[in-house]
């Protein structure tokens, strides 16, 4: 297997293209192992996926990686792979100072044992506000983005304006869950809680409901498994491939749920999404972008980026 591409941030740090997203760490996925956790993401190390994606708010995530990564210095006799941490503040709306700031960060670098801050991004900014950061002189490295063949909405704005100004676009609901899989081909549509089990898969099935509807999803996923098989590989990949390829976008966040029965199983499917092989051709995008095409504009409905979650 090719190794994974990488790609580097205004600030200097080098990230890999396929980020592991620890969201599903938070609790809102299922009770999750933390010894468990830690052990599981050396199999994402060993695939050279070395990226970990977290926030303050996602559980135990951080206190996982920092423990995952003190063990990884502690042990010795081969060489180790160097790291890469991007985590998230996210404070509660209320007034917000130096102090406040600064207390959040310190307790953030106790769990991770790293340092300060290397590069500064941002998470749901929509294009207005990342364009007034910037025009202040303030140095942004990325934007995390939720981006899909569901959710294309960078493309009306953001990805001009992240090209414009060396911004890259970390996406995360790439696969909308994990519904932009072969699993859910030829499916009756799932409504029920025991169907929509996670957080995720709840979140994404309301995002595909506001596109088109589960009629039209299964004409995506008709043409994705075409593209697949003619490439060898699964829906999953070739649905990340088509974002990897998308101006701007420096990486993909795919959930890795650690602790939990299954966790690495994706790995293959990451590690091809992104194979120097794997090269969508004309048809492809034709066949893909003429059900795409059919759905709702969801910036016209919702807004630009992250304005689902701005009142």
């Amino acid at each position: 297997m090719s190794p994974v591409p990488k790609v580097r941030l205004a600030g200097g740090l080098e990230i890999c293209r396929l980020l592991n997203g620890m969201w599903q760490v938070s609790g809102s996925h299922g009770a999750v192992d933390h010894a468990k956790a830690v052990e599981a993401m050396q199999v994402y190390v060993d695939a050279g996926l070395t990226t970990f994606d977290m926030a303050d708010i996602y559980g135990p995530a951080e206190e996982i990686f920092g423990q995952f990564n003190s063990q990884k210095c502690k042990s010795s006799g081969k060489d180790i792979p160097a790291l890469q941490s991007l985590t998230k503040y996210v404070p509660r709306p209320g007034p917000m100072d130096r102090k406040v700031i600064l207390r959040i960060v310190l307790s953030t670098r106790e769990r991770r044992l790293q340092g300060l801050i290397r590069e500064l991004t941002l998470t749901n900014f929509d294009t207005q506000r990342l364009e007034e950061i910037t025009n202040r002189g303030i140095r942004i490295s990325s934007n995390q983005v939720q981006y899909s063949l569901i959710d294309q909405r960078p493309v009306a704005k953001m990805e001009q304006f992240c090209l414009a100004n060396n911004i890259q676009l970390l996406t995360y609901g790439t696969l909308a869950g994990g519904l932009l899989s072969e699993r859910y081909l030829g499916k009756a549509e799932p409504n029920s809680r025991a169907e929509l089990y996670t957080a995720s898969l709840s979140k994404y099935k309301n995002m595909i409901d506001s596109w088109g509807g589960w009629s039209l999803f299964q004409d995506l996923l008709v043409a994705l498994e075409t593209a697949a098989r003619r490439h060898d590989c699964s829906v999953a990949s070739v649905a990340t491939r088509y974002v990897l390829d998308r101006p701007a976008v420096g990486g993909v966040i795919v959930g890795c749920r650690l602790g939990v029965a299954g966790a690495g199983q994706h790995i293959s499917d990451s590690l091809r999404s992104c194979s120097p092989d794997l090269k969508l051709t004309g048809e492809d995008l034709a066949a893909i972008e003429a059900v795409t095409q059919r759905s709702r504009d969801l910036t016209a409905l919702i807004g630009d980026c992250g304005d689902e979650y701005r009142s």
